[in-house]
């Protein structure tokens, strides 16, 4: 959470010139449903669920970039599905996070203590994101256009 990956998702998918999707959203056009909704009413494992078929839809059929929520690594069906593909792990550090979400407003992981949740929440997926991601990329003190352009030259990417 707060690392820009719809942002620079879609940036990245401008410059490329290819679809963008983002799992977040098409878990809510599905649902017609918030993810804080299905967060706060079903809780995070349902909403885990309806993310990781989302991926799976996305991986089938999508080709071009895809932001995933911070937590669809979670699910080791979406791990599996990610193994192979060329993910990039946008690294952003609690100050920046932060700043960036300011006090977590809508966001029900972060809903009891902001900050110390979302340490709480890398310190427990930042391995996961390392084993999958094929680039890191550091966001601090970063635009998104910075960061995409980061994220394209950690891939070697550029529009054919």
């Amino acid at each position: 959470m707060g690392s820009g990956k719809s942002t620079v998702g879609a940036l990245l998918a401008e410059r490329l010139g290819v679809p963008y999707r983002d799992t977040d959203q098409e878990v809510e056009s599905r649902t017609r449903r918030s993810v804080a909704d299905i967060i706060s009413t079903d809780g995070e494992p349902s909403f885990r669920a309806l993310e990781h078929e989302a991926v799976a839809r996305a991986v089938a059929g999508h080709t071009g970039v895809l932001s995933l929520g911070g937590g669809a690594v979670l699910h080791a069906g979406t791990r599996a599905l990610l193994a192979e593909l060329p993910t990039v792990f946008l690294d952003v550090g609690v100050d920046e996070a932060m700043r960036r979400l300011g006090a977590g407003t809508g966001r029900p992981l972060l809903a009891d203590g902001p900050q110390r949740r979302w340490e709480h929440l890398m310190a427990d997926r930042r391995a996961l994101y390392l084993g999958l991601a094929r680039a890191v990329v550091p966001t601090d003190d970063r635009t998104p256009h910075e960061i995409e352009r980061a994220v394209t030259e950690a891939l070697e990417l550029e529009k054919a």
